[in-house]
């Protein structure tokens, strides 16, 4: 009897616990999209070079996050060459985009841009702050200024076909130096080395603008 009555108060005071004691809250999903991680940037040449990016010869940027998951965005080339971006248009979400196809188009002071997806896949996310803000890209083209996010099946053969690693710091020189040379005697390159001059692009003329755009956009 005595075994007994010292279960019974056992269970007593286990189910006067559960009653009264706070329920702890159950955790907040994470979000679908995790903030980027800021990458690691290394300056050559005047320009400031994100590791670990993979680059498109027309100026968008793929970095790997997960197994197939790959966060894209523009260069400083495009910001530097276009200035002040007053709107950001990008495919729709759930679309299947094909490398060098068209992902993103960029509207400054009445010129618009359109610029390529550097990876093959589903966009599965659109970053929404930088739709409201442009201002992001142009001040954070690597992080806060990313465009979307595309789930690419084929991500490691689509890299093979990107501008990455020691190679990126020399094609970005090169970049300039050929637009330099399309635009002399007017100069291009900005005073303390590096990208364009900032908006350069909506200085030139609508002919001119064409040229430019198809040169260093393939668009």
């Amino acid at each position: 009897m005595t075994i007994l009555f010292v279960l019974l108060t056992f269970l007593v005071i286990i189910s006067v616990r559960y009653f009264i004691e706070p329920k702890s809250e159950p955790a907040l999903e994470s979000e679908i999209v995790a903030k980027p991680q800021p990458p690691r940037v290394k300056r050559e040449y005047g320009f400031e070079i994100p590791q670990d990016y993979c680059f498109h010869p027309g100026h968008t940027w793929v970095t790997k996050e997960g197994l197939n998951d790959a966060r894209v965005g523009v260069d400083q080339f495009v910001t530097n060459l276009m200035g002040k971006i007053d709107h950001i248009d990008v495919t729709g979400t759930d679309r299947w985009v094909r490398q060098g196809q068209k992902l993103i188009t960029l509207s400054s002071g009445g010129t618009k841009v359109d610029l390529l997806s550097p990876v093959e896949g589903v966009v599965m996310a659109i970053n929404d702050d930088v739709l409201r803000d442009p201002s992001l890209l142009t001040n954070d083209p690597y992080e806060n200024g990313w465009i979307a996010l595309v789930k690419s099946p084929d991500l490691k053969v689509n890299q093979k076909n990107l501008i990455q690693g020691p190679m990126v710091a020399s094609w970005m020189q090169n970049n300039v130096a050929r637009l330099n040379a399309m635009l002399s005697p007017s100069p291009a390159l900005a005073q303390d080395g590096g990208g364009p001059i900032s908006g350069l692009l909506l200085q030139l003329t609508p002919e001119f603008q064409q040229k430019v755009v198809k040169e260093f956009f393939l668009s």
